[in-house]
């Protein structure tokens, strides 16, 4: 089976990023190889573009991209954004970039490949990670934790007020028979959801697969470490643009970026500021750009995502 994925806004944030002939960037997140390899263009031959991910599979459909394409100047690498100093640091000669892209949602191929167990609309293994080697997968996750820790989970990452209701209907449903596969597990959320609720337009196992899937792949603990990261390698006038799809994601970006603008880090009861602080970065985007309602007729997956995007000062 192909990977196939399409580039979330890629015009705008190719628009955003503004390559250059000869630049140095980074897609932290490749996916289907969409931003790598429009950027790759853009910067020529004697620009680079480092592309990392996780997912093996990725990895290996942009080697083919690559060799099809006779493409020069792409490197690519298997491992966790949440490491990118060290990665770049590793692939390039120079400690600073032009630019840097970080989509966070699921690539279409990851959801449309089964036994990923990424899709409830399938009977597969409950897995839900992006490294296919990892040990505590979701399965792992709702048979070995408590009652309380997958409320935790579920109310934290999944923000479903139904919460407690579900964790206490999967304990339950264990103590049978331990969940293996995504249907199983759907099945127990759904009979766990008041009836009136159960006819919702979002189903209703959505909230708490979300949940599982941020948990066994640790995302928001890896996008709280990157974005610091991210803007140390930016070189003066450099831009990091980042591409998110729900309010949990946006949240910790939208509050990054702004204090990283703040001209002023004292406490509050400071009645004079004595901090004498320098903003880092500038915003591109005063507000989240969102898809164009042609993007999300052509690609639904689209319709929730948020694009913003920062500058470096020189």
């Amino acid at each position: 089976m192909s990977y196939h994925h399409i580039p979330v806004m890629l015009n705008e944030v190719m628009q955003g990023l503004d390559p250059q002939s000869g630049q140095f960037f980074v897609d932290g997140t490749l996916g289907g190889a969409g931003y790598t390899t429009n950027l790759s263009q853009a910067v020529g031959e004697k620009g680079k573009v480092l592309a990392i991910d996780l997912d093996d599979s990725a990895i290996k459909n942009a080697q083919k991209i690559i060799k099809e394409r006779g493409i020069k100047n792409i490197t690519l690498v298997q491992d966790n954004f949440r490491n990118l100093e060290k990665i770049v640091h590793q692939n390039f000669n120079q400690f600073q970039v032009n630019g840097i892209v970080l989509d966070l949602g699921l690539s279409s191929a990851q959801v449309d490949e089964a036994e990923r167990g990424f899709s409830f609309l399938k009977t597969a293994p409950l897995s839900l990670a992006f490294a296919k080697n990892e040990t505590e997968d979701a399965a792992y996750l709702v048979n070995n934790l408590s009652a309380k820790e997958l409320t935790d989970v579920i109310a934290r990452y999944g923000e479903d007020r139904f919460a407690f209701r579900i964790a206490n209907a999967i304990v339950s449903a264990r103590q049978e028979k331990p969940i293996r596969t995504t249907t199983e597990l759907a099945e127990i959320v759904v009979a766990a959801v008041p009836g009136q609720f159960r006819r919702a337009k979002i189903h209703p196992a959505t909230k708490t697969f979300q949940a599982l899937r941020l948990a066994v792949n640790r995302e928001l603990e890896s996008l709280e470490l990157v974005l610091p990261q991210a803007v140390r390698l930016l070189a003066p006038g450099g831009r990091l643009a980042i591409v998110s799809f729900h309010s949990l994601e946006d949240r910790i970006v939208k509050h990054f970026f702004k204090d990283q603008i703040k001209t002023c880090v004292c406490p509050p009861e400071t009645l004079i500021c004595n901090c004498h602080h320098q903003p880092v970065v500038k915003l591109i985007t005063k507000k989240a750009i969102i898809p164009t309602a042609a993007e999300i007729k052509n690609n639904p997956r689209s319709r929730s995502a948020k694009l913003r995007i920062i500058e470096k000062l020189k």
